[in-house]
């Protein structure tokens, strides 16, 4: 979910919408303190939670964004968008076959090797191919996008994640965003 959020001093007040809040953020506040990055530049802009969670805003608030971490001393880092790797066989366009090498190269770069990549595309193939047969994307599709259809209602019932698996598919999925972190990155 992509949150508007209202940037506060020392905090980001986020509006609840749908019982979605992250659970780094209770009663819809996250503390600068609580917050170990932030990319403004991301597709769509995210922070980083030092509890692992991943808060995506609205891009309408990057310059917002950027402040609030100039203000507060928090490191802007930019990371490998391994989602958007990912994802990009469900996109509406094709790629070439240098293009599909480059993807996979960055992907092992991040600790996801060719077999790994293929797996996890498999997983969530029903539910991005049902997604982005509504919304046709054809630039980027990320882990923002991957929540969004997980309980989207535009997604058809057998192919979204059941309620109860929700957090646990976002762990996983936040998980393999994180990878870069566990890596150096040149």
């Amino acid at each position: 979910m992509i949150f508007e959020p209202l940037f506060d001093g020392d905090r980001v007040r986020l509006p609840e919408r749908d019982g979605a809040l992250p659970a780094a953020t209770p009663g819809g506040v996250l503390y600068a303190s609580d917050v170990r990055e932030a990319d403004p530049d991301a597709v769509p802009p995210e922070i980083r939670t030092r509890s692992g969670e991943i808060v995506f805003v609205t891009s309408v608030r990057r310059a917002e964004l950027e402040r609030f971490c100039s203000d507060n001393g928090i490191p802007l880092r930019v990371r490998p968008d391994v989602w958007g790797d990912l994802l990009e066989p469900f996109l509406d366009t094709r790629s070439d076959r240098r293009t599909r090498a480059a993807t996979l190269e960055r992907l092992a770069a991040a600790g996801v090797d060719a077999t790994e990549a293929a797996a996890i595309r498999e997983r969530v193939r029903p539910l991005m191919v049902a997604y982005n047969s509504v919304h046709l994307e054809w630039f980027h599709l990320g882990l923002a996008d991957l929540l969004d259809a997980a309980r989207s209602d535009l997604v058809p019932e057998e192919f979204r994640i059941p309620p109860g698996d929700l957090r646990a598919f976002r762990t996983w999925a936040t998980d393999i965003a994180a990878r870069p972190d566990r890596r150096e990155i040149p």
